[in-house]
């Protein structure tokens, strides 16, 4: 096994986590202008429907990315972990990997459900000649909501999943100093 891994896991792992996290912060900035907009606010449907849009188009690229990613990780040796690390450590990592992967794929898809049971379209990058098509899913308001919902939910996981893996690398890191952090940031090794 390598000690790092390949530079394609290491470009699509940073992409990811920027675009996720990002896509976690818009979601939430949507919810507020569509809440706005419900409210009277100034803030016009194109400008919310515009901002759906770019989150819907972020999304499907992220899941076409994940899907790269899983099939590279895969396909591809991933560096041994310390010899130090406790079994339940290892176990925790992979577990936490494995979940990244079930978020980073079940998220878009959750979304694009929802969307799909939405009576607004969507288009790629706000282009009505790129429709988003449509999954086959229940067209009630009902399936929409919960389907948002969990897709909701599912970004709170994202977080806390992005803290306990950054906490871990940076003990690794700093407290254990057995240089884990330079599997995925190959000029820390030293």
């Amino acid at each position: 096994m390598t000690n790092v891994y390949s530079p394609v896991a290491i470009v699509l792992h940073w992409i990811l986590a920027i675009t996720i996290l990002s896509m976690v912060f818009m979601g939430w900035y949507m919810e507020d202008l569509r809440e706005e907009l419900l409210s009277g606010g100034s803030v016009t449907i194109a400008e919310v429907q515009s901002l759906y849009n770019l989150h819907k188009t972020v999304g499907l690229t992220i899941l076409a990315l994940s899907l790269l990613r899983l099939v590279w990780r895969l396909t591809h040796p991933v560096p041994g972990l310390p010899q130090a690390m406790k079994p339940w450590e290892k176990q925790v990592a992979s577990g936490t990997h494995w979940l990244f992967y079930a978020l980073m794929i079940g998220l878009p898809i959750g979304g694009w459900m929802a969307s799909s049971a939405s009576p607004f379209p969507s288009y790629f990058f706000n282009n009505p000649e790129l429709a988003i098509p449509r999954l086959p899913v229940p067209q009630e308001s009902g399936f929409e909501d919960a389907m948002g919902s969990a897709h909701g939910a599912g970004a709170w996981a994202v977080l806390v999943l992005t803290a306990l893996h950054v906490g871990a690398a940076l003990k690794h890191q700093f407290i254990d100093r057995d240089n884990l952090l330079a599997r995925m940031l190959p000029f820390l090794k030293g």
